[in-house]
């Protein structure tokens, strides 16, 4: 099981490399680039890079946990991140899933607005169907 965890550790280094890339071009386009940017562009440019780093998170947060469940569970890490076991870390995993379906959400918003019309209004309702079925997972979990 080594593979899967290195693989998710070079995964979740790459997305953070990736998304300090994109911060730099972002200050740079926002401080440097000499023209005016528009604000809806600049809001949906720091949600996508934050969303970036959610998802690095995630990957980082199941790299670290098939870890703890294959290898070594007394590593000396904040309680929030100590895995016991596979449901543990499907929690984690859902629970980071649901806000980074929220930030998504959120920059199809800002970028789309009210002239999204009734595609934003689909895409809501599917992501808020997710996050529900996601919430009756956990619930489910927990009751285990």
């Amino acid at each position: 099981m080594i593979v899967p965890v290195v693989a998710a550790f070079a995964t979740a280094v790459a997305l953070i490399v990736y998304g300090a890339i994109d911060t730099w071009t972002f200050i740079a386009d926002v401080f440097f680039s000499g023209h005016e940017v528009d604000r809806n562009h600049v809001l949906l440019l720091a949600i996508e890079i934050i969303d970036l780093f959610l998802l690095a998170t995630v990957v980082h947060v199941v790299a670290l946990g098939l870890f703890q469940l294959y290898f070594r569970q007394d590593l000396h890490l904040p309680r929030w991140l100590v895995i016991e076991s596979l449901d543990d870390l499907k929690s984690k995993l859902v629970g980071v899933a649901v806000t980074v379906l929220a930030v998504y959400f959120l920059g199809q918003v800002v970028s789309n607005g009210i002239t999204g019309g009734p595609n934003i209004l689909y895409l809501g309702a599917a992501v808020g169907i997710v996050i529900a079925a996601l919430t009756f997972f956990l619930t489910r979990i927990d009751k285990d």
